[in-house]
């Protein structure tokens, strides 16, 4: 064998294994570092965006007119309750829509139709079911139906079948059902 002296490979392999894996949580480490900074100054909002009230008094003088029925909608609910959707549709058996977000955060849709109740109802109400049961409110009979998501107030008068839905309890709805009024009939309108 020659006289220069020889590298142990073994012997340098573990040295620098032992740097590789420094190396490897010392890069992991500034990683961190650079993601926690980009979280903490790039704004962000956990808060949910508040739900914005729709003006509805337009498409209500506007179903009333139309609607071969006394149309209904809130009168004397606080400033809690907050109106998120409206819409008339005659295609539809002249069905009205006018849905609300309760005080406490929970949906309540007031919806009318001349369309069948068979199966207007369970339609408006995400497959509520008639309990048998019923409900008086502001001195009125209403039927009590529940569902796997919305339960229900019912009531028909004349030809047109009015619901009272949501996932509000039926506390809720009940306010909501007693707060109901016909308004005023509007020259020209079809109402008996």
């Amino acid at each position: 064998m020659s006289g220069t002296p020889r590298c142990d490979d073994g012997a340098m392999a573990g040295m620098r294994g032992g740097q590789t894996v420094r190396d490897m949580f010392l890069s992991m480490a500034v990683i961190g570092l650079v993601v926690a900074g980009i979280y903490v100054f790039i704004p962000h909002d956990d808060t949910a965006v508040p739900v914005k009230a729709v003006d509805y008094r337009v498409e209500l003088l506007t179903a009333r007119r139309a609607a071969p029925y006394p149309v209904l909608a809130p009168a004397g609910l606080t400033e809690q309750w907050k109106p998120t959707s409206v819409s008339y549709r005659t295609e539809d058996g002249d069905a009205w829509h006018l849905g609300y977000l309760a005080p406490d955060g929970e949906y309540v849709a007031v919806e009318q139709s001349t369309a069948p109740a068979r199966n207007y109802v369970p339609e408006v109400s995400q497959e509520a079911t008639d309990t048998g049961r019923t409900a008086q409110v502001a001195g009125e009979a209403w039927q009590r139906w529940e569902g796997p998501k919305y339960d229900a107030l019912v009531r028909t008068d004349g030809n047109a079948t009015t619901v009272v839905t949501g996932t509000a309890s039926y506390e809720r709805l009940a306010e909501m059902a007693a707060a109901l009024k016909p308004g005023t009939r509007q020259p020209g309108t079809q109402q008996p």
